[in-house]
């Protein structure tokens, strides 16, 4: 199954903030979402997921345009990861049961609650089921903001900057968790991000957006210091350090 976005359009008013943007993602993949701030990488996210309504467009998951279905039907398939995140007074275990909400009927089900635990199992959170998740670090909420999208039983999650406020550690941690999720789970993965080299690290596929459109979209093998300057502005080089591609400002 591949994820197929196709010609989306998206405006604030008049002011175009999206054009003609198509990609796709195969099963298994982490396709990152790359520009300068006000690219449109976030409101990218918001059309793919129905929070904003594009001017036209269409995506696919296999043959299903997910423009088509109603919203819980997309919640079914779709897990999204904001860049804010409220602080609402929830336990981590009733903020990862929000996740069971297009699922669930009038009550909670005994399949929701094994969803639940297994899924806090998965990612490390059983032993902070009941902890407030106001009182929790950075790199914990990510963990339970990302539970919350899993326990949805996702075939596609939506990232958006799931990396910000984090130390070097927990940047690493909370990618490396994505990566083993969308590999061991056969997920695909759009992940809006502005770190160059976490991108290089932890994607297989880089899509650029400038000027409101695709700019360029290469693997990782492809990946070269001329796009990159392109979109930024800033003369850069493409190395290996330690067996990974790295990006060094020059």
């Amino acid at each position: 199954m591949i994820l197929s976005v196709d010609d989306v359009r998206f405006s604030y008013n008049s002011h175009p903030v999206l054009d003609d943007v198509s990609f796709s993602v195969g099963k298994g993949r982490i396709l990152a979402i790359l520009g300068v701030n006000g690219a449109g990488k976030s409101t990218l996210l918001k059309c793919l997921n129905r929070i904003l309504k594009p001017r036209s467009g269409a995506v696919f998951l296999g043959r299903e345009n997910l423009f088509e279905l109603p919203r819980d039907a997309v919640a079914r398939r779709m897990g999204y990861v904001p860049q804010q995140h409220a602080q609402a007074q929830l336990t981590v275990y009733e903020a990862v049961l929000l996740g069971r909400r297009p699922h669930m009927g009038l009550r909670v089900g005994d399949a929701d609650l094994a969803v639940v635990e297994e899924t806090l199992e998965r990612m490390g959170l059983s032993g902070l089921a009941l902890r407030p998740v106001c009182d929790l670090s950075g790199g914990e909420v990510q963990k339970v903001m990302i539970a919350r999208a899993l326990a949805q039983s996702p075939t596609v999650l939506l990232l958006d900057e799931p990396t910000s406020n984090l130390d070097l550690k927990n940047q690493m941690d909370v990618m490396d968790l994505i990566r083993s999720v969308v590999v061991e789970n056969g997920l695909m993965a759009a992940v809006a991000i502005h770190d160059l080299n976490l991108a290089v690290r932890f994607a297989d596929r880089f899509l650029f957006l400038k000027n409101h459109r695709v700019h360029a979209l290469a693997a990782r093998e492809d990946l070269d210091a001329g796009v990159i300057e392109d979109v930024y502005g800033l003369e850069v080089q493409v190395a290996t350090v330690g067996g990974h591609r790295v990006v060094v400002p020059v």
